[in-house]
């Protein structure tokens, strides 16, 4: 079985995130990137399957600039074995990322792909599902587990009420929540041996995707500031505050 796990370069998480002067957007010259949170249990999971003996190869692919190479060799790093970068410039939105990893599929035959359940610089959540969509394939999100049993996939989800099992005939989507695994550390062998394993380039228009925005961002502001709080004297001036300042009761 062949595994794909698409990964994205964005901004640590240790970062803090800072608007740029003109509301374009949120500054990234001079930041740490790193890859994707959920991209990379997404990875730890597939490497895990294939330690198992379910997968015999695992392919991480990014879309994005010629720097996503580095987010790519981590996940060779960790255990892929070989890794596609389709090479953009500027944003490229979730129904681009899409139709890319569609064509992708197209080309390389997975039986399972397992992506993040969302990225982590514009939470958009969008991508695993519109490509289900285009492909007409079974889809798990949100997964806490997964399990394969020849050609099904078993994947536990969390709900409001609790856990939800699904039962997905292969070939299907599945992505990946927070409490699916932890993912582990590159070794320092591994990372040398991840230089020699081969990434291939190529472009969104080798894969006949046009990858023009459909969205304009018109600003981008940071959130107000929280006011400090007030220490209240009794309950009755509580109440009266939440009642007539607050407004919430």
């Amino acid at each position: 079985m062949k595994i794909l796990v698409p990964v994205k370069r964005v901004v640590d998480y240790n970062v803090k995130v800072r608007v740029k002067a003109d509301g374009t957007g949120v500054e990234t010259a001079n930041v740490k990137m790193s890859m994707n949170p959920f991209d990379e249990i997404a990875v730890e999971e597939a490497v895990r399957l294939k330690e198992k003996g379910a997968a015999t190869e695992i392919v991480a692919v990014s879309v994005g600039p010629a720097a996503a190479q580095e987010q790519i060799r981590t996940a060779l790093a960790m255990g892929a074995d070989r890794g596609i970068l389709v090479e953009a410039e500027g944003t490229v939105e979730p129904l681009a990322v899409a139709k890319i990893l569609k064509a992708l599929v197209e080309k390389e035959g997975p039986q399972l792909i397992l992506m993040g359940k969302q990225a982590i610089d514009d939470d958009m959540n969008a991508t695993g599902q519109m490509l289900a969509a285009l492909l007409g394939w079974a889809q798990g999100t949100y997964a806490s587990k997964v399990e394969l049993d020849g050609g099904t996939a078993k994947v536990t989800r969390e709900i409001d009420g609790g856990l939800e099992t699904l039962a997905l005939t292969l070939p299907a989507i599945v992505t990946a929540d927070l409490r699916l695994n932890e993912p582990r550390y590159a070794s320092l062998p591994n990372i040398m041996k991840a230089r020699k394993k081969p990434i291939e380039t190529v472009k969104p228009g080798d894969l006949g995707v046009d990858t023009a925005p459909r969205l304009t961002v018109l600003k981008v502001v940071e959130p107000p500031k929280r006011s400090a709080g007030v220490k209240v004297a009794s309950v009755a001036e509580l109440v009266d505050k939440l009642r007539n300042e607050a407004k919430v009761i």
